[in-house]
């Protein structure tokens, strides 16, 4: 199982959200490389980079610092926000992404994303964002009345490489994992789930591990280690 450290940049720089709200963000950094290479010094294996700002607009906003990223920081990064269109996702994957993550667009468009998996192989995730089970679109500002799990059958068989399943209520709240709603999703699918939103300590990681078979092969890690409630060397060993 692979712990992906988070960095959400907004405005060039690294923050945390509380459910997704910009009005709710805590800087924890200027320099989204320089926290890349921290992660990859305390053993991180990949980054999960999301760019808020794209994920609001709709395009490539801090395009220089996730360059610099891409670049430098050593390890595949999988990033995701606001990719809706292939000319994006073309740009982020040929700058050297190692995965981009594909939300809104997903439910839009999905003969784009299993296009992009033709000639991206094992480089595109799908993200299925959900309040109550149900799909949440265009940076969680809207609601739809899709269910996760049958959205995700969609995506069986098209060559996806992960889904990135985040449960909103939780995400940046330090409350706990969502495991029996990820644990289902794993089950009624056949692609690799990796699980997003409310990791709060060593524990969560304990439990989500034992669910490993099922099918869930990563856990995405943001506020709690900022905060320090989880130690990432620590989140490693135990994923393990």
């Amino acid at each position: 199982m692979i712990i992906y450290p988070a960095i959400d940049i907004h405005k060039g720089q690294v923050v945390r959200l509380s459910q997704g709200q910009l009005d709710q963000s805590t800087i924890y950094g200027e320099n989204p490389l320089a926290q890349a290479q921290k992660w990859v010094q305390q053993g991180a294996q990949w980054i999960h980079l999301v760019d808020l700002d794209a994920a609001t607009l709709g395009e490539p906003t801090n395009i220089k610092a996730i360059e610099s990223v891409l670049q430098d920081a050593g390890v595949p990064i999988q990033i995701g926000g606001g990719i809706r269109t292939k000319k994006t996702a073309e740009i982020y994957l040929t700058l050297g992404a190692g995965r981009i993550v594909i939300g809104s667009a997903a439910l839009k468009d999905p003969d784009m994303v299993m296009s992009l998996c033709e000639k991206f192989p094992k480089r595109v995730a799908v993200g299925l964002d959900a309040r109550e089970g149900k799909l949440a679109i265009h940076g969680w500002k809207k609601t739809t009345d899709k269910d996760v799990i049958e959205y995700a059958k969609c995506f069986e068989n098209s060559g996806v490489a992960a889904i990135i399943y985040t449960d909103i209520h939780r995400d940046g709240m330090l409350s706990g994992p969502n495991i029996e709603a990820t644990r289902k999703l794993a089950q009624s699918v056949s692609i690799p789930i990796i699980a997003s939103g409310g990791m709060a300590r060593l524990d969560d990681i304990k439990q989500i591990k034992k669910y490993e078979s099922d099918g869930i092969q990563g856990i995405i890690i943001g506020r709690a280690l900022y905060e320090k409630t989880i130690d990432l060397k620590e989140a490693i060993e135990a994923a393990k």
